[in-house]
């Protein structure tokens, strides 16, 4: 999954970047539009479970889950209009799967400011303002394109209303995600490429202090009231802070602050919910890994991850629950104590399952 993360101009996207990806690649300085180009980084999947599958199996090597994530540049007033390369900004914003909206909360003086104050609800106003008036524009010209061709044709005639529904939605200031669509109107929306059709999840770029703020406080703080959106309190200066520590270091250091885990931990979960991603695991002697897969996944699809023609000669899968296979160790003591499942083409998939699939090729 691609996740662009966008924000006003110095609110933290590229200090945040840098902790994702573990280095000092992304330009962080105290001025706007510091970052012109976008900054690409694949990022790990931090499960604890994959290393305690691997010592339950005696597995040689983890391969983790990963996301990509796109550091774009500060977004501003008039974006939409190609305000300060705004076009540009905005056609780098498509390219992505899910946003990630940085909303500064902290407070600091020596830290400038775009509008001059920190103000997270009017910060997301404009954000999303740019976004809207683009998807304005976007389906404006794409229903005068389509209006002809519906007359005679019956598929472009629903979908024309589907386009025109979302429009009224657009111009009274929503966003296309916050929307009820049927399945049918989901595909006639997906050659559009609206912006706002993408899932939304909020970093909330807080003070140390205020780490241990929950979700809901921090919806009513931002203005958000959706009550699926992701909303996660993430400290970016102190998640660069911890790069170039070791993971024993970074336990202490967050059992000191009271921490369970880390804030980048909790935004790649957060948006891996709003994608409606999950993994599962795969387990032997050369190697563990985790796939990643739609909830809601069958056990065909999910063999189909690793190879499509896996898909179509699925017959049977080995199941078990990550943590029994860490309690009992490897697979022949989970099926002695019948923790070990088989399931055919109907099951749906869990977060957390061990699968061994089985073939008729």
């Amino acid at each position: 999954m691609k996740i662009g993360i966008v924000g006003l101009p110095n609110v933290g996207k590229s200090t945040l970047f840098n902790a994702l990806t573990n280095n000092y690649g992304a330009d962080a300085q105290n001025f706007p539009f510091c970052t012109i180009e976008p900054n690409v980084g694949i990022v790990n999947v931090n499960d604890p479970r994959l290393e305690k599958i691997r010592e339950a199996v005696n597995g040689a090597k983890t391969i983790p889950a990963n996301c990509e994530f796109i550091d774009i540049a500060g977004i501003v007033k008039w974006a939409s209009e190609g305000e300060w390369m705004g076009n540009k900004f905005l056609a780098n914003i498509r390219e992505a799967d899910a946003i990630l909206q940085v909303v500064r909360i902290f407070e600091d003086n020596d830290i400038v400011h775009v509008h001059g104050t920190v103000n997270p609800k009017e910060d997301i106003e404009v954000i999303n303002a740019e976004l809207i008036i683009a998807d304005i524009e976007t389906l404006t010209k794409r229903i005068a394109s389509d209006a002809k061709k519906a007359r005679n044709d019956k598929d472009i005639a629903e979908k024309l209303q589907t386009l025109e529904k979302a429009l009224e939605w657009l111009e009274a200031g929503s966003l296309v995600s916050s929307m009820e669509f049927t399945e049918d109107e989901k595909e006639h929306l997906i050659d559009s490429h609206l912006l706002t059709n993408k899932q939304f999840v909020y970093a909330c770029n807080v003070s140390e202090d205020m780490m241990d703020a929950t979700s809901p406080e921090l919806k009513e703080r931002i203005g958000v009231s959706d009550k699926n959106t992701q909303v996660v309190p993430i400290c970016a200066k102190l998640e660069e802070d911890m790069i170039e520590m070791t993971w024993e270091e970074k336990k202490e250091f967050l059992d000191d602050m009271g921490l369970v885990s880390t804030g980048l931990d909790n935004l790649i979960k957060a948006s891996y919910d709003a994608l409606g991603l999950q993994y599962y695991f795969t387990a032997g002697e050369q190697e563990v890994r985790a796939w990643t897969v739609k909830k809601w996944a069958t056990a065909p699809q999910a063999a189909g991850v690793i190879h499509t023609d896996f898909e179509k000669w699925f017959i049977k899968a080995d199941v078990v629950a990550a943590a029994d296979i860490i309690e009992q160790g490897w697979w022949s003591k989970a099926r002695e104590v019948g923790n070990v499942r088989l399931e055919g083409k109907d099951y749906i998939v869990q977060d957390g399952d061990v699968m061994l699939f089985k073939f008729n090729n």
